[in-house]
């Protein structure tokens, strides 16, 4: 959407000509005293058509009208945006293409609207097109009824599995789901809860989200890092369900007002121990629920199967099995951080080493490695860990993150004093490490001599094996253009999923991660010393042999684990 024009809306329709002085300053004192938005007022009180208004806005900020009358919405585009969102800004999805959402609005320059659908459907490209706000909120009270209508799903229809060979309990107390059952009114609620857990682990998701709405509530699952709704039960059962998880997780069922934290052990027969870290958080019409799934017999501990290539992980083994320095991993939440710690952690485990860790939250356990959990209520945060830690005699040791200087300064110094320090932080790829440090006030020749490795890394889905197909929409051009070396690009194959029963038709099974691994050259150090920028030291760390985030995901793509876009969507062109 291009940047909007100067002046405010009241000012440009009078110097069209399209309303009167007088007309916009009745406008404005409607809408202040109704609390509308401009264009509303004016339309209320005559002074122009909505028509015309929205013949307007399509001239003036260039983008293009709908009639929605003349559309139909898939219901799948509808369910990525809210009812309260829709109806509090006005607009409504419809349609999708690839990483872009085309959005009809009533005012396209209401950039906070625009801002808040990225957040909630997860699309960083909105295209805006304008409609008219009756026929916007038509086409809300039309396809949100539909959904509504569809979704709401009957405790009694629901196929409940066989959860006679299933056994819960909290962390540290077994929860007795016989006693719990007793009261016939609960037993629907216990039911209900242990189905959507025990259908999470078949799925194989990573999460599950509870959320209560004004009007709706609903079910979530994030499966290969993407959220799908599951179900929407009854909103009579909304309280009933959150404190039948408190109970599983050992929580405060009164406590309604701050949010808590605990976990829930769960033991079935055929699938083994799963561990669900729960979070409870107070919002506007309930208790939102999140869960997150810790199966410690799915956590890939072999590094060779993680996604690196050998010559990459020749260079992150490089770093981990020197006796001291820093090894950082760095990439966004969710971008598989804490598995590559953990896959170095097991590679370094043996009897001959003292190995510690400062973790927020622990999510597996392991023997051989004295984990702590950070409790920031009492004081315990990573900094004061780490001090602890240098009393305890460690040879290895692993910070959670690094978030301020404090925590970097005595990752450093016991990086220097003869400890081999893993830890991580939040930076857009490897060099990017070198500034965050820097600005967070480590002093340049510390970086240069504590840093042995960084490691950025991102999760691109991979492609169903099942359903594997050529890509014959992608021109040599597009490759060259994207990356692939011109003298390769005749033997390139880009492959794409069809789309089968084994991945839902959506193409893809499964993630594999794609890495930038930067070893600190002693080219690199010269540079660290003598103040380069972020892109300096990459174009430097890539002439020494570094391979980017975009080559690591083209080594993939030739392997046929994943698409280009994928790819796109999780690298920056080089």
């Amino acid at each position: 959407m291009p940047p909007p024009p100067a002046g405010k809306l009241g000012e440009l329709l009078v110097r069209e000509k399209l309303i009167s002085p007088l007309q916009l300053q009745q406008a404005m004192n409607e809408a202040k005293k109704t609390g509308q938005r401009l264009g509303s007022a004016l339309i209320a009180t005559g002074a122009v058509k909505e028509e015309d208004l929205t013949d307007f806005l399509s001239r003036q900020y260039g983008v293009p009208t709908i009639n929605l009358a003349e559309f139909e919405i898939d219901k799948e585009v509808i369910a990525l945006i809210p009812e309260k969102q829709a109806r509090q800004h006005k607009l409504i999805p419809v349609n999708r293409a690839g990483s872009t959402l085309i959005v009809a609005m009533v005012d396209p320059s209401n950039i906070q609207a625009v801002d808040d659908i990225k957040f909630v459907t997860g699309y960083q490209q909105i295209e805006v097109v304008v409609s008219t706000e009756t026929a916007i909120l038509a086409a809300v009270d039309k396809y949100y009824a539909q959904i509504q209508q569809q979704q709401e799903t009957n405790l009694d229809s629901v196929d409940m599995p066989d959860l006679s060979d299933i056994e819960m309990g909290s962390e540290e107390d077994d929860v007795n789901l016989d006693e719990l059952a007793n009261n016939s009114n609960d037993a629907p609620v216990v039911k209900l809860v242990n189905y959507i857990l025990t259908e999470a682990i078949k799925r194989k998701c990573s999460d599950i989200h509870i959320e209560p709405y004004e009007k709706a509530y609903r079910v979530r699952y994030r499966q290969d890092g993407d959220l799908q709704e599951f179900m929407k039960p009854p909103m009579k059962l909304k309280n009933a369900i959150t404190a039948r998880i408190k109970v599983m997780a050992n929580l405060d069922i009164a406590e309604r007002r701050l949010p808590q934290d605990g976990r829930i052990k769960i033991k079935m027969k055929g699938i083994g121990e799963m561990d669900y870290r729960v979070s409870i958080l107070p919002t506007l019409f309930g208790e939102k629920v999140c869960m997150r799934l810790l199966d410690k017999s799915n956590l890939q501990l072999d590094m060779t199967k993680l996604g690196f290539d050998e010559y990459q992980l020749t260079q992150w083994r490089g770093g981990i099995e020197r006796p001291n320095g820093m090894c950082l991993v760095t990439g966004p939440t969710g971008s598989g951080k804490t598995t590559t710690l953990y896959s170095a952690l097991s590679e370094l485990n043996s009897d001959d080493v003292n190995i510690s860790t400062a973790e927020d939250p622990v999510e597996f356990n392991f023997y051989g490695i004295n984990q702590c959990q950070m409790k920031e209520d009492i004081g315990l945060n990573f900094a004061a860990g780490l001090r602890s830690f240098l009393r305890q005699d460690p040879d290895i040791i692993l910070v959670g993150e690094i978030r301020d200087f404090e925590t970097a300064e005595i990752a450093i110094k016991a990086a220097l004093t003869g400890h081999l320090v893993l830890s991580t932080l939040h930076t857009n790829d490897a060099p990017a490490t070198v500034s965050r440090l820097l600005n967070m006030g480590v002093e340049p020749f510390l970086v240069a001599s504590a840093v042995n490795v960084i490691l950025a890394q991102r999760l691109c889905k991979k492609i169903c094996q099942n359903c594997k197909t050529e890509d014959t929409e992608i021109t040599k051009k597009a490759l060259v253009d994207f990356g692939v070396p011109a003298d390769e690009v005749d033997a390139f194959v880009p492959f794409k999923g069809a789309g089968c029963e084994k991945c839902n038709n959506g193409g893809y099974k499964g993630r594999i991660a794609i890495y930038e691994v930067m070893p600190m050259y002693p080219d690199l150090k010269e540079l660290i010393l003598n103040g380069a920028s972020a892109l300096e030291i990459k174009k430097e760390a890539i002439r020494l042999g570094m391979w980017s985030m975009r080559h690591s995901g083209v080594v993939q793509m030739r392997k046929g684990l994943t698409t280009m876009a994928q790819v796109a969507q999780n690298s920056n062109p080089d």
